[in-house]
């Protein structure tokens, strides 16, 4: 099977936009290139040192605002511009403590109350994935357009933050690529697990609110809630949009 690379993705802020790139280079053993960088813990989180689990951090699945963020970093100076619908642009430095006040006001009115509230960046060496080993997320263009038939509406591929969109791979069979090698570009990844999906994709990524039952349709369908693959990099190179990729 082979096919074509169609969307990089990177996601600076974990939960919080989203930036499309044209190229990157991959780095064996890491996350793609800045991506969950940062994360914003909320005031019930319980951190320990490095990685940490998405339960201590603000997200989309319980505060679907955030979902309608879309962010520009600029590397050199590791400066976020975020905008949103409602709460209009914020430029400012996470590594920088004294703008984390303007954008906990920033952010603040989109968390719903009752939810716990940001209260702080961190960051951990590593990528705040969602899996507790550095990966890349990999997710099919055309599982994509089965899932948006099956719900009625076309879905953005947006609702699910994935870092590499393929294209030329059947309709849900990156499923089954788990213990397999994906060339692609310049790189080499191996596939380790599938990624068990969560409300955030239920929300529309332009307005931030709830609108399609991505959830159900899955286990409907399925009789599991599962779209796209987590991977990790064994042999680090660029990649383009374009890029043929094919499976070993």
């Amino acid at each position: 099977m082979t096919g074509r690379l169609a969307q990089i993705c990177r996601h600076p802020i974990k939960g919080h936009g989203r930036e499309a790139l044209a190229s990157v280079r991959l780095l064996a053993g890491a996350c793609l290139p800045w991506d969950r960088h940062w994360a914003v813990a909320h005031d019930a989180a319980r951190l320990e040192p490095g990685w940490n689990p998405c339960v201590n951090f603000a997200r989309g699945a319980k505060a679907p605002g955030l979902m309608a963020i879309t962010s520009m970093l600029d590397e050199a100076t590791a400066t976020v511009t975020l905008q949103h619908p409602d709460r209009g642009e914020i430029t400012f430095r996470p590594d920088d403590a004294a703008d984390l006040p303007r954008f906990l006001d920033w952010v603040g009115p989109l968390t719903p109350a009752g939810r716990a509230q940001p209260a702080a960046l961190v960051s951990a060496g590593r990528g705040m994935t969602d899996s507790d080993f550095p990966s890349v997320s990999i997710l099919s263009v055309t599982s994509l357009a089965d899932l948006s038939a099956r719900v009625g509406q076309d879905l953005s591929p947006h609702r699910f933050r994935g870092n590499l969109w393929l294209d030329g791979a059947a309709p849900w069979e990156e499923l089954g690529w788990v213990g397999r090698t994906l060339r692609l570009g310049g790189a080499v990844l191996r596939i380790d697990e599938r990624i068990t999906r969560c409300n955030a994709t239920k929300v529309n990524p332009t307005t931030g609110k709830p609108d399609a039952d991505t959830l159900s349709a899955l286990e409907t369908a399925f009789g599991h809630q599962d779209f796209g693959v987590y991977a990790t990099v064994i042999e680090g190179g660029p990649i383009a949009l374009g890029d043929d990729w094919s499976l070993t």
